[in-house]
């Protein structure tokens, strides 16, 4: 008996790949493109690969569930034709395409950085701007002080530093506060440290002012005497060839590390706690022990050798000539005097080196350049013989002329209590002495 359906049977095609015969079964259902990536993974080519199918006798079939079924005998041959990628001209549009627009983007990446650029250079003109006009009032305040300086009556120093009647100002030979401060800046520059330290040129000047604000006006104790130390120091640098290794604004070691800048800070210290007279015969006899081996690459040694350099130039004033150091020793004495007064009005004990009613000038310098100066001087010309000629021959100059001063003082003394009418005759040949000298 019949029915009104018939049994459905799968479509098979047979395909020839390269001479090996390869069966391929689809349903109904399968449309065109479903057969052609059957095709295309029968044959080992990409599923999205274009393809024409061909009889025996090279006659196109259309690919569709309709397509003739066929035999192993007249297998199909798959040609392809493209592949779902890009063809010659498409990658050669692209290729072309791409370059430009990676020189769109490095177009834009350059004006980027040019606008970058010019934000921070109107930045900095700006920072600059206000770092001009900020030295501009620091300057203008530091004249004010001056000024102000200049307008006061009394002074606690025993001679006044803007006194015109007094020789003391002109024959300490030490420049200008403006010029000072120039002159240690420039100091800073030649030795390199502005470069080594990636110091910047405006901080470093607001530094400057911040220590000379700072420092207390005393007779001795006083920003020119730091300044003639950093001046020494930067003498004894340049003769004997040696190597240099708060506030925001002031902070001349901001480009360092934190490491750095504790190595520094720690080196400050000791060489600031080196200055304490207290300590030096601990640190001249560590410094001679050293001396018959001193090793440039031993640390231990060279903060020896350090601490003795800035002992020498803290205490250097009688290496300067006779016109520019007695005006100091005058001040020191005069320091040292104000400070015995106020312990002796305060029942305090008074070191017999400050006692106005016990030193005398000759007797208070030739102590300290016999067993102080000379013999630590001494010791650093066996390290550095340059220094021989320079600073050690004025000391013993010095000593020879505070000598003979304190004989005419003995002779002066020994003669007022034997003929006191001759006293006022020996104290005129004393003071015409001393003027003929310092001529």
């Amino acid at each position: 008996m019949g029915s009104g359906s018939s049994t459905y049977r799968p479509k098979c095609i047979y395909l020839d790949i390269d001479g090996r015969i390869q069966k391929v079964v689809f349903s109904k259902y399968c449309n065109s493109r479903d057969i052609v990536d059957l095709f295309c993974i029968a044959t080992g080519l990409p599923r999205n690969t274009t393809i024409s199918l061909l009889t025996v006798d090279n006659c196109m079939v259309s690919i569709d569930p309709t397509m003739p079924a066929n035999s192993e005998s007249t297998p199909y041959k798959v040609r392809p034709v493209a592949t779902g990628q890009l063809s010659d001209t498409n990658v050669y549009f692209i290729s072309d395409f791409f370059p430009r627009v990676f020189k769109i983007n490095e177009l834009k990446t350059e004006v980027a950085n040019h606008l970058a650029m010019l934000e921070k250079k109107v930045e900095l003109e700006g920072l600059k701007v206000v770092e001009i006009e900020k030295c501009k009032s620091d300057i203008k305040k530091m004249r004010e002080e001056m000024a102000a300086r200049n307008t006061r009556t009394s002074c606690p120093c025993k001679y006044s530093f803007i006194d015109e009647n007094k020789k003391l100002t002109p024959r300490r030979d030490v420049p200008s506060y403006p010029k000072m401060l120039s002159c240690l800046e420039h100091m800073y520059h030649d030795l390199g440290l502005v470069k080594d330290f990636n110091i910047n040129p405006i901080t470093l000047k607001r530094w400057l002012l911040c220590i000379h604000d700072n420092y207390r006006n005393n007779p001795f104790h006083n920003f020119r005497h730091c300044f003639c130390v950093t001046q020494m120091m930067y003498s004894m640098i340049s003769l004997c060839n040696l190597q240099i290794i708060a506030q925001p604004e002031c902070n001349i070691f901001s480009n360092v590390t934190q490491e750095q800048f504790k190595q520094i800070r720690q080196g400050i210290i000791t060489l600031i706690l080196a200055t304490d007279m207290a300590r030096h015969a601990e640190i001249l006899d560590s410094f001679k022990e050293k001396m018959d081996h001193f090793d440039y690459s031993n640390e231990e040694h060279v903060t020896c050798l350090k601490m003795v350099l800035i002992k020498c130039c803290d205490i250097s004033n009688e290496v300067r000539p006779m016109e520019v150091a007695e005006p100091w020793v005058d001040c020191l004495l005069e320091e040292y005097f104000m400070q015995s007064d106020r312990e002796k009005s305060e029942g305090l004990p008074v070191a017999p080196f400050m006692d106005r009613d016990k030193v005398t000038k000759p007797t208070a310098q030739i102590g300290f350049l016999k067993f102080v100066l000379i013999p630590m001087f001494e010791t650093v010309t066996k390290l550095f013989p340059e220094v021989d000629e320079v600073m050690l021959q004025p000391l013993w100059e010095s000593r020879d002329r505070y000598e003979e001063l304190k004989q005419l003082d003995d002779a002066m003394k020994e003669a007022s209590y034997t003929y006191p009418e001759l006293s006022d005759i020996f104290q005129s040949n004393i003071k015409f002495a001393q003027k003929f000298s310092e001529e």
